[in-house]
């Protein structure tokens, strides 16, 4: 089971919101964040778009394109990834649908003082701290061995057999994608991969509820995910997710049934920095809620994460430390999501090697 720290229980935010009239408590509001504007000097478009079908034809451009997207964005949306669009479709109505639950069903479901799985909040290390605008599931879904006996079980049919049918379906999405990274990094075959040779999948469902005062909340702290590689799936059609470029939010208009993809910071060390992780934040609305389906690939908690030998030269020595999944995760969990701190614990640094 994924367990790699606990999480202080807090109650739903979308029974909060379906208050008449509400007012916004103060634990959920944080006015002093970077404003909710959207960069104008930046196209929505450049957010880079990476062609699952090309890469797999060899076309070269199109490896290009996604090594300079994992280099200078750390964000992509990938189209014609294979997914059957129906089996998208139904996950999108079953997470909805499973996200919507009444309150009584959800206590079942709900974490518990020792396990971050179940529906509630992440990263809740003090009573005093300030809450995020939302809600949550988070489950581990593969290896089917790791999955919570108290959870994915009482998933409710269709929706679980759906679910399981997609966390295969994106788990091969994932290796594809790390395989042509290999390729684009002219390292040697599966010497990245290898490290997910029983590779680890763990969803969130995200729930945003409208907020009276959307410019005074946030839905999801800026961070960098702990993970190797996100696949996200947004569930309805409210904008939210921004990422940080050149010092200024930008907003991603998620393609009709792409995955939004990000590098995670496990694939920033073992490419040795060459990719990077990137801060991104959830925004929420005031009139509509927002639903997206997170979905992280990560090696085994017993593997043991640093610099891929290949990629570590005289010239670009070690930029991280070695130490097990595992440990780098309880760091992970161990307190508020802020920024690229987590990552930061892992850094060398030294004279030759400056963050």
């Amino acid at each position: 089971m994924f367990n790699c720290g606990t999480s202080l229980l807090v109650p739903s935010v979308q029974e909060l919101a379906k208050q008449a009239n509400i007012e916004v408590p103060e634990k959920y509001l944080q006015p002093n964040q970077d404003p909710i504007v959207v960069s104008n000097t930046t196209s929505l478009q450049q957010v880079p778009i990476i062609d699952l079908s090309k890469l797999l034809s060899e076309d070269t451009n199109e490896l290009e394109k996604l090594d300079l997207a994992c280099k200078e964005w750390g964000f992509f949306q990938l189209i014609n990834h294979g997914v059957n669009p129906s089996l998208i479709e139904n996950v999108k109505i079953g997470v909805k649908e499973f996200l919507t639950l009444p309150v009584e069903e959800k206590k079942k479901l709900w974490q518990t003082p020792n396990d971050i799985e179940g529906f509630g909040q992440l990263f809740v290390a003090s009573e005093d701290q300030k809450l995020e605008w939302a809600d949550l599931f988070f489950i581990a879904t593969l290896p089917s061995y790791a999955r919570n006996p108290r959870l994915f079980p009482n998933i409710p049919q269709p929706f679980r057999e759906n679910l399981e049918t997609y966390c295969l379906e994106l788990k091969k999405v994932c290796i594809t994608i790390i395989k042509h990274m290999e390729k684009a990094l002219k390292v040697e075959l599966n010497e990245i991969l290898e490290s997910f040779d029983d590779i680890n999948q763990s969803m969130r469902f995200n729930y945003y509820p409208p907020c009276p005062k959307p410019e005074n909340v946030i839905g999801l702290n800026p961070h960098s995910d702990a993970a190797a590689l996100t696949i996200l799936l947004q569930a309805s059609d409210i904008e939210g997710l921004q990422i940080r470029k050149d010092g200024q939010w930008i907003s991603i208009k998620p393609l009709t049934n792409a995955f939004v993809i990000n590098i995670g910071d496990i694939l920033e060390i073992l490419t040795n920095g060459i990719y990077r992780s990137i801060e991104h934040r959830a925004t929420v609305n005031s009139k509509k809620e927002r639903i997206s389906i997170a979905t992280f690939h990560r090696p085994p908690m017993s593997k043991v994460l640093g610099p891929t030998p290949s990629l570590v030269t005289s010239e670009m020595p070690a930029l991280f430390k070695t130490l097990t999944v595992e440990d780098y995760y309880k760091v992970f969990f161990s307190g508020q999501l802020q920024g690229k701190s987590c990552l930061d614990v892992m850094r060398i640094q030294n004279e030759n090697n400056k963050p």
